[in-house]
């Protein structure tokens, strides 16, 4: 059985870490596996949107540290560990659908880093989050860091990476790092992502590309200006304003 699930529904697809005896902890094959997944979504027409979610109680407890002895025992390996942690993470940050993460239970250290690369993320009352870096003498990776600065500001990121310690919904909610708390968040994801599914894919993809750029401080002016162009010259542009005019909802296909 694999350790990532995916199912594509309605447009929607549903990419569920498979791990639930281990809270499913990530090992490196998944680290690289996420990579592949969400470069591939980026050439799926089928797929409109994305949740990321866990099997069983949590989302993750994180990195699986039972293997670090072996694929991140010395500076090499762990030079190479956090390239795929990265890769995987930035491949769902970069991805030009919208994600969502529905989470519960533990959402721990990498794991966070996962959630933290989506555009939105919905939790459950239970959901508890930390980022236990500093009691492993790990400093928490640029992309990850940078991440966390741009959802809860310099003072919270700093107070969440010295203290390792772990906050619930509750306070997630009120800092920045969550935008929902849900009774069932997957069901919520899923609301949200079947709202987004029907909207237009360039626009959203534009759009999401102009903000991460700003959140980031390193906006492609050109690359933006030409996915602007894009959109403008779309059959999907003539289809809203026909959509406008016979008032209809659109029917987008992303072209």
């Amino acid at each position: 059985m694999s350790d990532i699930l995916v199912e594509n529904k309605g447009g929607v697809a549903v990419v569920t870490l498979s791990r639930p005896g281990h809270r499913n902890a990530v090992t490196y094959a998944m680290w690289r596996q996420l990579a592949e997944l969400f470069r591939a979504f980026d050439l799926d027409p089928s797929v409109r949107s994305i949740i990321l979610t866990g099997a069983g109680d949590d989302f993750s407890a994180g990195a699986d540290i039972s293997e670090f002895d072996v694929v991140r025992g010395g500076l090499e390996d762990s030079k190479s560990y956090e390239l795929a942690v990265d890769a995987a993470a930035d491949a769902i940050y970069q991805v030009s659908k919208p994600t969502i993460a529905a989470l519960r239970g533990y959402c721990l250290g990498g794991a966070a880093h996962l959630a933290m690369s989506c555009d939105f993320r919905v939790a459950e009352n239970n959901a508890v989050f930390g980022i236990p870096a500093a009691r492993l003498s790990i400093v928490y990776g640029v992309s990850a860091t940078r991440k966390l600065y741009a959802l809860v500001g310099v003072t919270e990121a700093k107070r969440i990476l010295f203290s390792a310690s772990r906050f619930d919904a509750g306070r997630a909610l009120d800092i920045g790092f969550i935008d929902q708390v849900a009774e069932n968040a997957l069901a919520a994801a899923h609301d949200r992502a079947a709202e987004l599914a029907e909207n237009a894919p360039l626009t959203i993809s534009g759009a999401k590309f102009i903000l991460n750029g700003c959140a980031r401080g390193a906006l492609d002016h050109a690359a933006a200006g030409r996915l602007i162009d894009e959109a403008s010259a779309s059959e999907d542009y003539i289809e809203g304003r026909q959509a406008f005019k016979d008032k209809r909802p659109p029917r987008f296909l992303g072209k």
